[in-house]
C-alpha cells in the first residue's frame, strides 16, 4: 500500500528550530494556591489503602488547576510546540507515596495512564538499574548511558523529577517535524523512504500473541496530522528476528541522516531537571533524549525520575498501522503494552 504522504513542507507552531524559542517559555510555574491544592490532595488520597493504580480524576479534585493544566496539554503540548514544564512542587516535603500519589493525580487530569511495560506498571521509575545499552534485552531508561532521540509508545509521556544527577541527565528534545522538513528540503528521496513500514525491536514486551516486533514507519501522514514513531537501537536489533530483513543501504543513510539532524545544536534544545518539575512531551511530533550523566553515591540521592505513558481524551488521530504497538488507535484508549487492566499497578519504586 503506498504511504500517504505529507506535504514537503509542514508548517505550526511544532515545526520549532531552538532559536525560535525564548528561554523558559515552556516553563508554568505553579501558583503557592495551586500548590496547596495539589499537596492537599496528594496527603490525602495517599493515606487510603490500597494500589494508587486505580486513582482517577474524580479522586483528585483540583478546582482551580484543573483548567489550567487542561489550557497546557492543549495549546502547548497537542496543538503547540509540543511539550511543557509544570514547576514549584517540592518533593522533599512529601513522602515517596505522595509523590506517587501527586504525580499519578495530576496526571488523571491530562489522559488516561497507560501501562509502561509487562508487568503492568503504570508508574515508571527511571533510574540506573545497572543495565547496558548493549543487551537486547534492556530498556534503556534503566541505564546511565545517552539514550539516543526516541519517542515512547503513548501519546505524551510525562516526567517528574523526584532527584536528579550529581552531573548530566538533561532532557533533549528536538521536533520530528523539523526533521521531515529538513530531509525533504535536501534529500526528500530518503524523506520517502522512512515513511516505508520498518521493524522495530519490542525488547521483550509484546503481548500474547503479538510478533516481537513492530512494523511502522518511522514517518507518518494521516488525516492532516504528522506522527513520528522511533529507537534507531531498537530498529537495529530486531534484525536479530527470524523474518525481519537486514536493512537496506537506502534505509541506513535515511536513518544516519536523522539521527545527524536531530543532533544537530541548531534545531534541537537541552533541558535541565530541578526537583519536582514535571515535563510533558508529545511523542507524535518530538523526538526526545537523555544525555548521560553521573550518579550521586548516596542511594537516596541517585538520580530518579516518575514517568507515567498518557492517553489525553483530545489528541490527534493516528493512522491503524500504530495499533500495533499502540494496541488501539482509538483516542483516550491507546499506547503502553499489551496487559490486562487487572494486572495493572503502580509500584513506589523500580522492580
Amino acid at each position: 500500500m503506498t504511504p500517504a504522504l505529507a506535504p514537503p513542507v509542514i508548517e505550526g507552531p511544532a515545526a520549532w528550530k531552538a532559536c525560535d524559542l525564548t528561554p523558559d517559555e515552556w516553563v508554568h510555574t505553579l501558583s503557592d494556591a495551586e500548590t496547596n491544592e495539589v499537596v492537599g490532595a496528594a496527603r490525602r488520597v495517599a493515606t487510603r489503602q490500597g494500589d494508587l493504580a486505580t486513582l482517577g480524576k474524580a479522586d483528585f479534585a483540583l478546582p482551580s488547576l484543573a483548567g489550567r493544566l487542561g489550557e497546557i496539554l492543549r495549546g502547548e503540548v497537542l496543538d503547540g510546540r509540543g511539550f511543557a514544564v509544570i514547576r514549584g512542587l517540592d518533593p522533599a516535603t512529601l513522602d515517596r507515596r505522595q509523590c506517587a500519589a501527586a504525580f499519578l493525580g495530576l496526571g488523571a487530569h491530562l489522559g488516561n495512564a497507560r501501562p509502561q511495560n509487562a508487568k503492568g506498571h503504570i508508574l515508571g521509575h527511571v533510574k540506573d538499574l545497572g543495565r547496558s545499552a548493549a543487551d537486547p534485552t534492556a530498556r534503556l531508561y534503566q541505564t546511565h548511558e545517552r539514550q539516543t532521540f526516541h519517542t515512547d509508545s503513548c501519546d505524551v509521556v510525562a516526567l517528574m523529577c523526584l532527584h536528579p544527577a550529581k552531573r548530566g541527565g538533561r532532557s533533549s528534545l528536538v521536533s520530528s517535524v523539523t526533521l521531515y522538513n529538513e530531509i525533504h528540503a535536501v534529500r526528500p528521496d530518503l524523506a520517502l523512504c522512512l515513511f516505508g513500514p520498518i521493524e522495530t525491536d519490542r525488547r521483550g514486551e509484546q503481548g500474547p500473541g503479538e510478533d516481537p516486533f513492530f512494523t511502522i514507519p518511522v514517518f507518518n501522514w494521516f488525516e492532516g496530522h504528522f506522527a513520528a514513531i522511533y529507537q534507531r537501537q531498537y530498529i537495529g536489533s530486531a534484525r536479530r528476528f527470524a523474518g525481519v530483513p537486514p536493512l537496506t543501504a537506502e534505509q541506513v543513510e535515511a536513518l544516519d541522516l536523522l539521527d545527524a539532524l536531530a543532533n544537530e545544536p541548531r534545531l534541537g534544545l537541552e533541558i535541565d531537571f530541578r526537583p519536582g518539575d514535571i515535563q510533558l512531551v508529545n511523542n507524535h511530533v518530538l523526538f526526545h533524549d537523555r544525555t548521560a550523566f553521573e550518579d550521586w553515591p548516596e542511594p537516596e540521592r541517585r538520580r530518579h525520575l516518575l514517568r507515567l505513558w498518557l492517553a489525553p481524551s483530545n489528541a490527534q488521530p493516528l493512522p491503524p498501522v500504530f495499533a500495533q504497538r499502540f494496541g488501539s488507535v482509538e483516542v483516550g484508549e491507546r499506547g503502553g503494552i499489551a496487559v490486562p487492566r487487572d494486572m495493572w499497578n503502580a509500584p513506589l519504586d523500580a522492580e
